[in-house]
């Protein structure tokens, strides 16, 4: 189990500079601390995946954890900016995994919409999401806007707040809402007529 006094903020700051620094066993402390959120963040990923998804909660983690390992390197800013590429980790092993089993369109070949994506990241039930059309709309919105992109991975892949958000991405929390209302904006338009 976690030591939640590692989890907070100054402390895990501390194991990701240890960490980025090549001290021994650094990575393996941090994750040992930040397992328990971790796990809501895959639990968030997955509860947009259709039922009976091959992959469960701690897998999911797994995989992102050896994706995690090579990203040594990263300039760690924080534990927000940590849990925002942890959840963009996340999401890329999901569209790994669904473009691996050929999962174009799982529902019957119907495109997702932008008012699923909302509902699902307001928590309400919707249908499954179409994953890899939205994260095919999310690279041509990273071409296009890569902050944009950014603040779409925070709010609805992490489940960041708004203040959250501003302090992953070193912008004010006025900024993140006009750019959340301008990705949404962007990715309706881009998840109907996806051409």
């Amino acid at each position: 189990m976690a030591d939640p006094a590692a989890a907070t903020g100054p402390n895990l700051t501390r194991l990701l500079r240890a960490w980025r620094a090549g001290s021994d066993g650094a990575l393996d402390q941090l994750i040992s601390a930040v397992y328990d959120e971790l796990g809501a963040i895959a639990r968030r990923h997955l509860g947009r995946e259709r039922p009976g998804h091959t992959l469960d909660t701690g897998a999911l983690v797994h995989e992102a954890y050896l994706n995690l390992i090579d990203q040594a390197a990263v300039d760690w800013q924080d534990r927000v900016h940590f849990f925002a590429i942890a959840s963009r980790t996340m999401r890329r092993v999901l569209v790994w995994h669904a473009r691996k089993r050929g999962t174009v369109k799982r529902d019957g070949g119907r495109p997702v919409s932008l008012d699923e994506v909302v509902a699902l990241a307001a928590g309400r039930d919707e249908p499954a999401i179409d994953l890899l059309a939205l994260d095919d709309a999310l690279q041509r919105l990273e071409a296009t806007d890569p902050r944009l992109c950014r603040v779409v991975e925070c709010r609805f892949f992490g489940g960041l707040g708004i203040d959250e958000t501003a302090e992953a991405l070193g912008i004010s929390p006025a900024t993140v809402k006009r750019d959340w209302q301008a990705a949404r904006a962007w990715l309706r338009l881009a998840l109907t007529d996806p051409a």
